[in-house]
């Protein structure tokens, strides 16, 4: 698709701040599997003026706000009117943000009174508001917690399952699948998951007739690696894969959101689609600016185009961002699905992860440009999010200084957002053992403190006063680079390759050097990264006639740590000069007539 200056500029300017329920925790207790009162727990109220200033000022236009629907947990509410959760079917002590319970109703763990957590929740919108900053929130569409109960359903909605047809393993409104005349069984959980189930008084777990798994298992006991504490929402798609729908006529990738919405009007559709449907609209109604789509490619593209098409109808402006794994299905989720934005897991973060790890060529980011230059403004980066290892973990880069040239590259290298995780640009390790969580990931289960996070924290001042002179400087260069790319026009223009031109002049370089260039409005920028964490490389750069340069010389002058430049010089026709590229380079030139 095709978009204005405008538009690329709209959509180019927006840096993710993906942030957990742990953010604001400042307790460093840090016990396995320990309780919110052992081991901390951040609030809606901690998110303050000085947090909300300061994540501005990194860079950031939209924060991703982890966990806030109510989902599963162990603690126990019930003076709220909440029911208590059963542990067999509740992984950790916080339970996973992506086993939602309650839709119309936000986590109650993050409130300071959980009898005003909608309120608070509100407070936290204004907050973010005034400091010019998006609010995304999740939604799951896939699966919801075994345990689902809204209790906060506005007037005249329904709740998931509350007019199944509990008798037949299919129905085309029914929210569900099931298993008739069996019963739910928990599945073998080993010895090192079960402590909150031993240490439990609850009876047995009782599910009759048990639901589909949320990963597509249909067995009655599915296996502990099967997405056990949730139910599989039924979209109408037979148990057979066939579609109980109508289907989008062959051009409708061609069509916007309005010509989809007149589409759907006069079709009937199953219960589940309305119901999701009416689920975001209430949160955008409240104030909330877009969401983020968990597992979206398990969802029938149907249903995205039934779903996002309404939503931009009720608001055009809505930043809407799916989870999709599969390349071969990127253009569909877009074009028919109407997604703003998918995850580019698959290609570019695999393959930077694998270079940061000496394990491929930086000759392949070529070849993932390539492909996915024709969506390139669909594809949000990111080299950590809460189902990622941490960059400075052990079991992936072991520093996080080893992962700057990716930074610079995965937030420059198209006209598509980047999104940053808490405690990314400080260096956080994700080293706890949290309990169901384990170590290299920053638990999304347990109550858990992220110590190079809280540092920055510095006890709710949020000035970093904590921090380690390396920490500083770390986060100083993320704050560089995302700024950078906010503030450049001429990174949403037209791709130069670079590295292809020049490659035969970096010698043994080729493998661990990357330079491109991007073009808009006389502004030219040159990116040149260096991998390689110990050796420089000093070669003669070739500047291609299609970039436009035909002044007989040029300065373009680096902007993230301001402290080199590139000299070109025509000669014979060509532009060309000369590029040092220390360890661990990642250096972007700018020039503008």
């Amino acid at each position: 698709m095709l978009f204005s200056e405008a538009e690329w500029t709209q959509r180019y300017a927006a840096q993710v701040r993906h942030l957990s329920g742990v953010y604001c925790n400042t307790r460093t207790t840090n016990t396995p599997w320990g309780t919110a009162e052992q081991n901390g727990l951040g609030k809606f109220s901690d998110f303050t003026h000085q947090a909300l200033k300061a994540i501005k000022e990194l860079g950031v236009t939209h924060i991703w706000y982890t966990g806030v629907p109510h989902h599963a947990l162990l603690a126990d509410y019930r003076e709220f009117g909440i029911t208590n959760d059963h542990p067999a079917v509740v992984k950790g002590r916080a339970g996973s943000p992506y086993a939602v319970k309650d839709y119309y109703s936000v986590n109650p763990d993050l409130a300071d009174d959980p009898a005003q957590r909608q309120e608070e929740f509100a407070a936290l919108i204004e907050r973010t508001h005034t400091h010019g900053l998006k609010v995304i929130i999740d939604i799951v569409p896939n699966h919801v917690a075994r345990c689902y109960q809204g209790q906060d359903n506005p007037d005249g909605i329904s709740d998931l399952g509350a007019n199944d047809n509990t008798q037949t393993e299919y129905d085309r409104h029914n929210n569900f699948y099931y298993i008739p005349q069996q019963e739910f069984q928990v599945p073998d959980i080993p010895d090192s998951y079960q402590p909150l189930i031993n240490e439990s008084l609850f009876p047995s777990y009782r599910e009759f007739p048990a639901k589909w798994t949320g990963n597509g298992s249909r067995e009655a006991k599915p296996g502990f690696d099967d997405w056990y504490e949730t139910a599989k929402i039924n979209y109408g798609i037979r148990p057979d894969g066939s579609k109980d729908f109508s289907e989008l006529p062959d051009d409708y990738s061609q069509h916007d959101y309005r010509k989809h919405h007149e589409f759907w009007q006069d079709k009937e559709v199953p219960d589940s689609w309305k119901k999701f449907r009416d689920i975001a609209l209430y949160w955008l109604d409240k104030g909330v600016d877009g969401f983020r789509y968990d597992m979206a490619e398990m969802v029938p593209v149907e249903f995205w185009s039934f779903m996002n098409s309404s939503i931009k109808m009720h608001r055009p402006e809505a930043f809407l961002l799916a989870e999709v794994y599969q390349p071969n299905l990127y253009r569909d989720y877009i074009h028919l699905g109407k997604m703003d934005y998918l995850y580019d897991k698959v290609d570019l973060y695999d393959l930077l992860k694998n270079i940061i790890q000496q394990k491929s060529s930086t000759s392949r980011i070529t070849e993932v440009q390539r492909q996915l230059a024709d969506i390139e403004h669909h594809m949000l980066n990111f080299l950590e999010n809460h189902d990622e290892q941490r960059i400075a973990s052990p079991e992936f880069a072991g520093h996080p200084e080893l992962a700057k040239p990716a930074i610079l590259l995965s937030a420059t290298l198209s006209s598509s957002p980047t999104m940053i995780y808490f405690g990314q640009e400080v260096g956080e390790a994700g080293a706890e053992n949290a309990g169901f969580g384990q170590p290299s990931r920053t638990s999304i289960f347990d109550y858990i403190g992220v110590p190079a996070h809280q540092r920055w924290m510095n006890n709710g001042k949020f000035d970093g006063g904590q921090l380690s002179e390396q920490e500083k400087s770390l986060r100083f260069f993320y704050q560089s680079v995302l700024n950078f790319t906010l503030n450049t026009k001429a990174l949403t223009g037209s791709y130069h390759d670079l590295y292809t031109v020049n490659q035969e002049n970096m010698g043994t370089g080729r493998d661990h050097c990357f330079l491109f260039a991007r073009k808009l409005d006389g502004q030219v920028v040159i990116v040149a990264v260096n991998f390689h964490p110990e050796e420089s490389f000093h070669f003669p750069v070739l500047i291609p006639e299609e970039l436009g340069l035909t002044e007989n010389n040029y300065c373009f002058r680096e902007m993230i740590m301001g402290e080199s430049k590139i000299e070109l010089e025509r000669k014979n026709s060509k532009v060309s000069g000369r590029l040092t590229l220390p360890p661990l380079a990642a250096l972007a030139f700018c020039f503008k007539k």
